[in-house]
Protein backbone atom coordinates (compact mmCIF):
# COMPACT_ATOMS: atom_id res chain seq x y z
CA UNK A 1 0.00 0.00 0.00
CA UNK A 2 0.98 3.61 -0.71
CA UNK A 3 4.58 2.30 -2.59
CA UNK A 4 6.66 4.37 -4.54
CA UNK A 5 8.13 4.77 -7.53
CA UNK A 6 11.99 3.19 -6.76
CA UNK A 7 13.29 1.75 -9.76
CA UNK A 8 16.21 4.54 -10.05
CA UNK A 9 17.47 3.42 -13.39
CA UNK A 10 14.08 4.17 -15.53
CA UNK A 11 12.82 7.67 -14.79
CA UNK A 12 8.87 8.29 -15.07
CA UNK A 13 7.59 11.37 -17.02
CA UNK A 14 4.96 13.17 -15.05
CA UNK A 15 2.12 11.29 -17.11
CA UNK A 16 3.51 8.16 -16.10
CA UNK A 17 3.64 9.60 -12.02
CA UNK A 18 0.43 10.94 -12.27
CA UNK A 19 -0.93 7.73 -13.45
CA UNK A 20 0.59 6.05 -10.55
CA UNK A 21 -0.64 8.02 -7.88
CA UNK A 22 -4.40 6.43 -9.52
CA UNK A 23 -7.45 7.50 -7.75
CA UNK A 24 -5.43 10.63 -6.50
CA UNK A 25 -4.15 11.11 -9.91
CA UNK A 26 -6.30 14.75 -10.24
CA UNK A 27 -5.31 16.10 -6.75
CA UNK A 28 -1.41 14.86 -7.61
CA UNK A 29 -1.75 16.83 -11.08
CA UNK A 30 -3.82 19.53 -9.08
CA UNK A 31 -1.39 20.28 -6.44
CA UNK A 32 1.90 20.51 -9.16
CA UNK A 33 -0.31 23.13 -11.14
CA UNK A 34 -1.60 25.19 -8.61
CA UNK A 35 2.35 25.46 -7.12
CA UNK A 36 3.96 26.31 -10.64
CA UNK A 37 0.94 29.22 -11.22
CA UNK A 38 0.20 30.28 -7.84
CA UNK A 39 3.69 31.10 -6.91
CA UNK A 40 5.73 30.36 -9.90
CA UNK A 41 7.85 27.47 -8.83
CA UNK A 42 9.91 25.47 -11.54
CA UNK A 43 9.09 21.89 -11.85
CA UNK A 44 12.05 18.94 -12.11
CA UNK A 45 11.12 15.46 -11.26
CA UNK A 46 14.10 14.23 -9.19
CA UNK A 47 15.17 10.67 -6.99
CA UNK A 48 16.05 12.78 -3.89
CA UNK A 49 17.41 11.58 -0.26
CA UNK A 50 18.49 8.03 -1.03
CA UNK A 51 16.72 4.52 -2.58
CA UNK A 52 13.55 4.79 0.00
CA UNK A 53 12.31 8.09 -1.10
CA UNK A 54 11.95 7.03 -5.02
CA UNK A 55 10.98 9.38 -7.72
CA UNK A 56 9.10 12.79 -6.90
CA UNK A 57 8.53 16.72 -8.56
CA UNK A 58 10.42 18.96 -6.58
CA UNK A 59 9.39 22.46 -6.94
CA UNK A 60 12.21 25.07 -6.21
CA UNK A 61 11.29 29.29 -6.39
CA UNK A 62 15.23 30.46 -7.95
CA UNK A 63 16.87 28.42 -5.34
CA UNK A 64 14.67 27.75 -2.85
CA UNK A 65 13.15 24.06 -2.58
CA UNK A 66 9.65 24.70 -1.61
CA UNK A 67 9.16 21.19 -1.44
CA UNK A 68 9.23 17.35 -2.84
CA UNK A 69 5.71 15.70 -4.34
CA UNK A 70 6.21 12.24 -4.44
CA UNK A 71 3.99 9.60 -6.72
CA UNK A 72 2.61 6.58 -4.57
CA UNK A 73 0.00 4.11 -5.54
CA UNK A 74 -3.48 5.48 -5.19
CA UNK A 75 -1.60 8.51 -2.89
CA UNK A 76 1.11 11.23 -2.97
CA UNK A 77 3.35 13.06 -0.27
CA UNK A 78 4.50 16.14 0.25
CA UNK A 79 7.80 16.20 1.91
CA UNK A 80 8.60 20.07 3.42
CA UNK A 81 10.41 21.56 6.00
CA UNK A 82 8.63 24.71 7.93
CA UNK A 83 9.47 26.82 11.20
CA UNK A 84 7.92 26.66 14.24
CA UNK A 85 6.52 29.67 14.05
CA UNK A 86 5.16 28.61 10.47
CA UNK A 87 3.81 25.76 11.90
CA UNK A 88 2.14 27.18 14.70
CA UNK A 89 0.20 29.71 12.42
CA UNK A 90 -1.75 27.46 10.76
CA UNK A 91 -1.83 24.49 13.32
CA UNK A 92 -5.53 25.79 14.40
CA UNK A 93 -6.59 25.94 10.63
CA UNK A 94 -5.93 21.97 9.85
CA UNK A 95 -7.34 19.25 10.71
CA UNK A 96 -6.19 16.16 13.35
CA UNK A 97 -5.01 14.66 10.69
CA UNK A 98 -2.77 17.16 9.67
CA UNK A 99 -1.96 18.50 13.53
CA UNK A 100 -0.66 15.18 13.87
CA UNK A 101 1.79 15.56 11.08
CA UNK A 102 2.94 18.53 12.58
CA UNK A 103 2.96 17.36 15.95
CA UNK A 104 5.25 14.26 15.07
CA UNK A 105 7.44 16.09 12.58
CA UNK A 106 10.89 15.37 12.48
CA UNK A 107 12.58 18.51 14.12
CA UNK A 108 15.37 19.90 12.41
CA UNK A 109 17.01 23.35 14.57
CA UNK A 110 13.80 25.97 14.12
CA UNK A 111 11.59 23.97 12.66
CA UNK A 112 11.04 20.39 10.76
CA UNK A 113 10.17 18.25 8.00
CA UNK A 114 6.95 16.75 7.60
CA UNK A 115 5.95 13.92 5.03
CA UNK A 116 2.22 14.28 4.38
CA UNK A 117 0.58 11.73 2.81
CA UNK A 118 -2.70 13.34 0.42
CA UNK A 119 -5.79 10.35 -0.14
CA UNK A 120 -8.39 12.49 0.07
CA UNK A 121 -9.51 16.52 -1.15
CA UNK A 122 -9.88 17.33 2.91
CA UNK A 123 -5.85 16.53 3.08
CA UNK A 124 -5.56 18.00 -0.39
CA UNK A 125 -6.78 21.33 1.15
CA UNK A 126 -5.00 20.95 4.55
CA UNK A 127 -1.44 20.52 2.50
CA UNK A 128 -2.16 23.98 0.49
CA UNK A 129 -2.41 26.10 3.42
CA UNK A 130 1.04 24.60 4.46
CA UNK A 131 2.21 25.65 1.35
CA UNK A 132 0.81 29.03 1.26
CA UNK A 133 2.48 29.43 4.55
CA UNK A 134 5.81 28.10 3.29
CA UNK A 135 5.30 30.39 -0.02
CA UNK A 136 4.33 33.45 1.66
Amino acid sequence: MYERMLNKQEEPTISQMTAFCGENAELFTLLNEWLSQTYGSAQKITFPYGNHYGWGIAHRKKQKLLCNIFAEDNAFTVMMRLSDKQFDSVYSQVRKYTQDFIDNRYSCGDGGWIQYRVTCREQFEDIQKLLCVKCS
